[in-house]
């Protein structure tokens, strides 16, 4: 009874899955005797809400600048008006700003990388798709301004509305020296900690003194960042805004103020454009090889295995199944490296199966019945699973490199190499070990009724 509960689960992850990897749209044409047959097929959107929160699944998934096209762009920060220990802040602030620009300009999968060489700090950006690379360059490159503006809200008589103007009061980023995470020592809650120059705190000061009880917005280039209200004169240049923030929301806050606090210049050192001709022939032929290779593999199952390894492909449609929906929630944004890790653990998911059916031979040929075979199967070749598996598991962390460790891979490619291999090895393990296993429980219930 157990098993079957836990292959109608499979079946609906995978009914689900199947949802999720359709196109949106999709065209069916054939002839039936003489007659044309047209199909226009659009899959419904898949959204819903969960506790206020809404989500939405992505249609299409996203392909990397090799499949795509797109323009690679390579920029220098001018660090030389930085102080030393402010250089690397700086420079993660400013790849945290550059994200926040062309999020909200809309230029979809964009890559951004810092790679230092010495004293050199640089940022490169890869933004995949049909764009102007002049615009681009002038969206990335110009530097982040920071200002702050005093709100007043007008009362306006026609519309019996309130409008809200943003008044300038001279005090930018220039002004303030740095913001950084602290914590309430009463409550443990972290804040934000604006420091201000000399000059900026004579500013500050005489604004908090004249304005308590209205509120002073922060802007980053056109974007408001926060408009927290002044509930007191601040007179020595050090200021907490605090709420009910989570560390990470603080953290991305500090990030976002320090990028305009230390403005760091960028110069465009390289500029490519790259075309998707090769993408997509790149992508026909590895289509064509994966094609290839689990046919092979296939074959070889069932010739090997007869019907035991029929089930081993059935495990392997769900693991594809599952892992193009998992590269479209998450997303996962495709490249020629990333396909061919797919394909390298596509071909390591039959692995498993092999060493689980060799250990039931063994069992069978010393006499065991073939429930418990099966049962010994999987639980004596799970040690030699696990080990094999961990081991490429660690070399996908080190080669996905997640912390941005300067000593190790920092290449976009092969990160997402290391990713889709990485997820590969987790779905392999759930499909060989468990999917496989429930239907041959299943199976074997049934059979022997």
């Amino acid at each position: 009874m157990r098993a079957r509960r836990v292959l109608a689960a499979i079946l609906l992850l995978t009914i689900f899955g199947l949802l999720v990897d359709w196109p949106r749209e999709m065209d069916i044409h054939f002839h039936l005797g003489r007659t044309a047959v047209h199909w226009h097929l659009q899959k419904p959107k898949l959204a819903f809400s969960l506790a206020g929160w809404h989500f939405s699944l992505p249609e299409k998934l996203p392909k990397g600048l090799d499949l795509a096209g797109g323009v690679h762009l390579v920029f220098q920060a001018e660090m030389d008006k930085i102080p030393e220990h402010d250089r690397t802040a700086a420079w993660q602030a400013l790849e945290d700003n550059i994200h926040q620009r062309v999020d909200a300009f809309g230029l979809g999968e964009v890559a951004i990388r810092r790679v230092r060489e010495g004293n050199n700090y640089r940022l490169t950006v890869d933004i995949p798709g049909d764009i102007n690379p002049q615009q681009a360059v002038a969206l990335i490159g110009k530097t982040a301004q920071l200002n702050f503006r005093l709100v007043a809200p007008t009362a306006t008589v026609a519309a019996k509305k309130q409008q809200i103007l943003f008044l300038k009061t001279g005090l930018t980023g220039a002004y303030l020296k740095r913001a950084q995470v602290d914590f309430n020592h009463q409550t443990g809650k972290p804040y934000v900690g604006l420091v201000f120059n000399t000059a900026g705190a004579k500013k500050f000061a005489t604004i908090t003194k004249k304005h308590v009880g209205q509120r002073l917005a922060v802007f980053l280039d056109k974007r408001l960042l926060m408009a927290p209200e002044i509930k007191e004169p601040i007179l020595n240049g050090q200021a907490m805004v605090s709420g009910n923030f989570q560390l990470k929301e603080v953290k991305e806050m500090v990030s976002q103020l320090n990028a305009g606090a230390l403005p760091v210049p960028l110069k465009l050192i390289a500029q490519q454009r790259v075309s998707p001709t090769l993408g997509k022939e790149s992508v026909r032929q590895a289509f064509r090889a994966g094609i290839a290779g689990v046919t092979i593999e296939g074959l070889f199952m069932v010739l090997i295995y007869g019907w035991l390894g029929f089930l081993a492909l059935l495990g392997l449609m769900v693991y594809g199944i599952l892992s193009f929906m998992l590269y479209k929630i998450l997303p996962v944004t495709l490249t020629m490296p990333g396909i061919a890790g797919f394909l390298l653990s596509l071909g390591m998911a039959v692995d498993a199966n092999i060493l689980i059916f060799e250990r039931m031979k063994e069992e069978l040929r010393s006499g065991k019945p073939w429930r418990l075979a099966m049962e010994l199967g999987f639980g004596r070749a799970w040690d030699s699973i696990r080990d094999a598996n961990a081991c490429t598991l660690i070399t996908s962390f080190v080669l996905f490199n997640p912390f941005d460790w300067h000593f190790l891979n920092t290449a976009g490619m092969v990160r997402g190499f290391a990713l889709t291999l990485g997820l590969g090895i987790l779905l392999e393990l759930f499909t060989s070990v468990i999917v496989v296993r429930a239907i041959m429980r299943v199976l074997y219930h049934w059979r022997t009724k």
